[in-house]
């Protein structure tokens, strides 16, 4: 299984059977089928950053049309509140989604913290 398919299906990079959260953002320490470490990856706040730049991409140009449309006061006070709860959750289903699979690209890369020779 690519990692890329096993990230986005959240499943354990190494098999592609086990699954890799134990709750919402928290990683199992370990895979359940064929024992891969999940402690070695930490994917920080990249996850964050590429689904709320993703999520924005889409749904700021609304944000900016809204206001500026020819209707009631109150039709764009509900539209507002719609795009808010409707970016909200598009966020929280992706980020899941894109936390597996960075650390799914993390294992299978074999990445890990940048590490400097001494040089004398």
């Amino acid at each position: 299984m690519s990692p890329i398919s096993a990230g986005l299906a959240e499943r354990c990079p190494a098999c592609g059977q086990g699954r890799v959260f134990r709750a919402y953002l928290k990683f199992k320490p370990a895979c359940e089928a064929c024992g891969q470490d999940f402690t070695k990856a930490d994917t920080a706040d990249g996850p964050a950053f590429f689904v709320g730049f993703l999520v924005l991409i889409f749904f700021a140009p609304f944000g900016f049309i809204i206001p500026m449309a020819d209707a009631p006061i109150w039709l764009k006070i509900l539209l507002m509140l719609v795009l808010v709860i409707v970016t909200a959750i598009v966020s929280l289903i992706l980020l899941p989604k894109a936390k597996s699979l960075l650390m799914a690209l993390q294992i299978s890369n074999r990445a890990e913290e940048a590490r400097f020779e001494d040089r004398k």
